[in-house]
């Protein structure tokens, strides 16, 4: 495997809910000129909302995968069980995760979940494909806490609630 020492030292160091020092175009800009035309291939493929692995797929996200689909699943089935009035006991996360906060608050602490995930698979690589796919997904993962606007959602959350529009 590659090692993409020039890339990876130039990248700043990312904290969760702080705003990145490059966005997500400069850092695939800057991927063009040091990886390999596979590697990229491989790079502007990856997505936190894709949970269907390929057999291509490079085994750090494989298990990125599975882990998000079945955080996925476990959610589905607790908020069904809720629903029901049943209990129902999650196997990927504490359910105060889910259970404590506001909206906004609970979908952080979901990200957090993933954020950790990720950086546990770092710890494993450095240099390599892996790792810049592992960087990636924490890029985006910053992206959507950024995109989130409390403005606009209390006026989603408005238009949704009100009756007789």
């Amino acid at each position: 495997m590659d090692k993409y020492y020039y890339f990876v030292a130039q990248l700043p160091l990312l904290f969760f809910d702080k705003e990145p020092l490059l966005k997500i175009e400069y850092f695939l800009e800057e991927g063009e000129k040091w990886l390999s035309r596979r590697d990229l291939a491989i790079l502007t493929k990856v997505d936190i909302n894709d949970t269907t692995i390929c057999k291509d797929d490079p085994i750090v996200l494989k298990d990125y995968k599975r882990s998000e689909k079945l955080l996925r699943i476990d959610l589905m089935e607790w908020r069904k069980a809720k629903k029901i009035n049943q209990e129902y006991k999650t196997i990927s996360f504490p359910v105060s995760t889910i259970k404590d906060g506001n909206p906004l608050q609970v979908e952080k602490n979901l990200m957090l979940l993933r954020w950790n995930f990720i950086e546990e698979k770092e710890s494993d690589h450095h240099f390599d494909l892996d790792y810049i796919i592992l960087y990636y997904l924490k890029l985006q993962l910053l992206r959507r806490i950024k995109s989130f606007d409390k403005e606009k959602g209390l006026e989603k959350f408005k238009q949704f609630t009100e009756i007789g529009i």
